[in-house]
């Protein structure tokens, strides 16, 4: 059975033009990820309370080395990467690592 194939442009498809925005869907529930975040250890508290202020943040784990891992809830992936992106702008904040991502599907 022969199936007939939509030709693609690459150019398109790199630049997300080829998907409008009706055929982007929302999650219902939002999203959630893991973070691990390596701070200096000795202002290990100070980047933790700055953690814990951004909307959706909580600790989950917490290592005296200098190791925090960090759950977000957010609304949508935007949100999820600005958050990713925020912690990793803290002071004495040395790297924010993704490390697991799902859509939270109630």
């Amino acid at each position: 059975m022969a199936r007939s194939h939509t030709a693609i442009d690459r150019r398109t498809l790199i630049t997300g033009r080829l998907l409008t925005a009706d055929r982007v869907i929302t999650p219902p529930d939002g999203e959630i990820a893991s973070i691990l975040v390596q701070v200096r250890p000795e202002r290990l508290a100070r980047a933790e309370a700055a953690i814990v202020a951004l909307e959706g943040c909580e600790i989950h784990g917490r290592d005296a080395r200098g190791k925090l891992v960090v759950v977000v809830d957010a609304p949508d992936s935007g949100s999820l990467g600005t958050t990713l992106n925020t912690i990793a702008a803290l002071p004495d904040v040395y790297s924010a690592s993704l490390v697991f991502h799902a859509i939270d599907a109630g």
